[in-house]
């Protein structure tokens, strides 16, 4: 971790406010897509089966572990980061995932980090299930898109900052640590 000093403000996300704002989005997003699906297709018969909700929880449960990858492939195309420097994972006494670096990103990194999944995993397989009239693909994108809401959280309190800014990962917590300093090579 940087010395105290170096640090400018921690950004802290109460993830009872996240869960709350996910859950609300999630609805939202499972009625409109499904209400844009019935308007596309001239309505659609809802059929689950056993086999249906065990083939949509385990891409929801692939999609999740996808999201955090994404993170790390954020961390590493947009910050350069290198491989060595990362580490995923769940946490399961917060009910999370994560994905995180132990290197400082510019603030245009890290911003571009925390968006790579929600374009990824969550519109791409909405995008998807329009195009291949699936109701099921439309309903993962719109769970995954909610499931951004934390990302959404973060980057919310990042464009008050420059873009060379850095910003530092906290390894353990859904927390951000803006630092006094600026990359000179960037933008």
């Amino acid at each position: 971790m940087e010395n105290k000093e170096d640090i400018l403000t921690i950004i802290n996300i109460d993830l009872k406010k996240v869960a709350w704002s996910s859950l609300f989005i999630t609805v939202f997003l499972s009625i409109l897509g499904l209400f844009i699906y019935s308007w596309l297709y001239d309505g659609f018969n809802i059929n689950f089966s056993i086999i249906d909700l065990l083939v949509f929880f385990l891409g929801y449960a692939f999609l999740i572990i996808l999201h955090e990858c994404f993170h790390l492939i954020g961390f590493w195309f947009f910050g350069k980061a290198p491989w060595s420097s990362m580490d995923y994972g769940v946490n399961l006494k917060m009910g999370i995932a994560y994905a995180t670096s132990n290197l400082s990103l510019t603030n245009s990194a890290m911003k571009k980090a925390l968006l790579l999944p929600f374009w990824m995993t969550g519109v791409l397989p909405m995008i998807l299930g329009y195009s291949l009239e699936s109701p099921g693909l439309v309903l993962l994108g719109a769970w995954l898109i909610a499931g951004a809401a934390g990302d959404f959280a973060m980057y919310k309190e990042l464009i008050k900052y420059p873009s060379n800014m850095l910003i530092k990962d906290d390894p353990v917590e859904p927390k951000l640590y803006v630092l006094n300093k600026k990359r000179q090579d960037s933008i």
